[in-house]
C-alpha cells in the first residue's frame, strides 16, 4: 500500500502527515511531493525523513491512494491524471458537486462510496464537514426541515500565510503602526470580517453557498440551508451557531443522547461558566464538539446549537484519511 501527499508542504498536507503517523494504515511506502520551489525539503514521518518532489514528475502509478491538499488549481491539472493510476481524495472545492464525484464524511454517508465513477472521491468544506457531523444523527431521528447557521471561522482555513498575516498584523496592532491587509479583504488583527471567498449575484458569499449546497449533497437534499460566514482573529478551529428546525417532536435528552453516542461527536453542554467548548478547547482534537444545546421556543420544534470543531482535522486531513480507512476496509469498494 503506497500513497502520496500532495501538498505536502502546506497546511493540510502537514497535518495529513500527522494523521497519517497516528493512524494504523498498512502504508509500505510514503510519497511526499509538492511544487519545484519545495522539492528537496525534508520531512520528518515515524522517524524517517522523506524528501519531497516535484509533483509535475510525479509517477501516480507508484501509489494506491493520492490525498490531494494543494487547492483547486492543481486538482484541476493534476487529479484526473492521478486517478487513472488511483484513488485521488482531493481536499479542494472542484470536484465537490460534480455529479459524479462522491463527497464524504465517513460517519455520515460512506454508502455514497458506493458510487466511485471517476477514482476521486472529494473532501467537503471544512465549515460543512462539521456540520453534517451534529446534523446526521439529529436527521435519523427528526428529520431537518431547515437550517440557519453563522460561522466563526479561524484564519487557518485560509492558508499559512493568512495565518502569519494574523500574527503579524497583531503585532502591529499592539504596537500602534499602520497596518496593510494582504490575505484579507479589512484588517483581521482584533476584528471579525463577514467575508469569506468571493460574492455571488444573490449576495451570499461562495463559502456560504458551498454549506448549503454540500449539506444537500451529503445529507438531503431537501434541507434547506441559509448561512452566515465570518472570519475571526484565531489561528485554529471553526464554530458555529446552528438553528434548527425539525418536523418531528424532539426531547432536549433525545437530542444530547444521540448526538453524543454518534462516533466523532462529543457533548460537553454544562449550564455553568466555562461548561462549553471554545476554538481553544478543539484545536488539536479529533471530536465534534456540540454545546449550548437549547430549545429555540420562537418555532415549532426549533433547536439551537454550538458547534465547534478543529478544521485542519475534521474539516481536511482527518476526514480524508478517514476515508481512506474505509475505502482499504472495504478492499476499495463502498458497502
Amino acid at each position: 500500500m503506497n500513497i502520496v501527499i500532495v501538498g505536502a508542504t502546506g497546511n493540510v498536507g502537514r497535518k495529513t502527515l500527522e494523521v497519517l503517523e497516528k493512524k494504523e494504515l498498512p502504508i509500505d511506502k510514503l510519497y511526499l511531493v509538492a511544487s519545484s520551489k519545495s522539492t528537496g525539503k525534508k520531512i520528518n514521518f515515524k522517524g524517517k525523513e522523506l524528501e519531497v518532489s516535484d509533483l509535475e514528475n510525479f509517477d501516480f502509478s507508484k501509489v494506491k491512494i493520492a490525498f490531494f491538499a494543494a487547492g483547486g488549481k492543481i486538482s484541476k491539472k493534476f487529479a484526473v491524471k492521478a486517478a487513472k493510476d488511483c484513488i485521488v481524495i482531493d481536499n479542494s472545492s472542484y470536484f465537490r458537486m460534480d455529479p459524479e464525484v462522491p463527497l464524504i464524511v465517513p460517519q455520515v454517508n460512506s454508502n455514497h462510496l458506493n458510487n466511485i465513477k471517476k477514482n476521486i472521491i472529494a473532501n467537503p468544506n471544512c465549515s460543512t464537514a462539521q456540520l453534517v457531523m451534529a446534523l446526521k444523527p439529529l436527521h435519523d431521528l427528526f428529520i431537518i426541515k431547515r437550517v440557519v447557521v453563522s460561522t466563526y471561522q479561524s484564519v487557518s482555513g485560509a492558508g499559512k500565510a493568512s495565518m502569519d498575516e494574523l500574527i503579524e498584523q497583531t503585532k502591529l496592532a499592539l504596537e500602534g503602526k499602520k497596518i496593510e491587509s494582504k490575505n484579507f479583504t479589512k484588517t483581521i488583527a482584533f476584528n471579525a470580517i463577514p467575508h469569506i471567498d468571493i460574492f455571488s449575484d444573490n449576495g451570499y458569499t461562495k463559502e456560504e453557498l458551498k454549506m448549503s449546497n454540500e449539506t444537500k449533497k451529503i445529507l438531503d437534499e431537501k434541507i434547506d440551508l441559509t448561512a452566515t460566514c465570518v472570519r475571526l482573529p484565531i489561528s485554529v478551529s471553526h464554530s458555529e451557531s446552528v438553528n434548527l428546525q425539525f418536523e418531528k417532536n424532539y426531547s432536549l435528552e433525545r437530542v444530547r443522547e444521540a448526538l453524543d453516542n454518534f462516533k466523532g461527536c462529543k457533548v460537553i453542554d454544562e449550564r455553568v461558566d466555562g461548561g462549553y467548548t471554545t476554538p481553544l478547547d478543539a484545536e488539536g482534537k479529533d471530536d465534534t464538539f456540540i454545546s449550548r444545546i437549547r430549545e429555540d421556543r420562537t418555532v415549532k420544534n426549533g433547536l439551537n446549537l454550538w458547534i465547534v470543531s478543529d478544521n485542519l482535522l475534521r474539516g481536511a486531513a482527518l476526514n480524508a484519511v478517514e476515508i481512506a480507512e474505509t475505502l482499504i476496509k472495504n478492499n476499495f469498494y463502498g458497502k
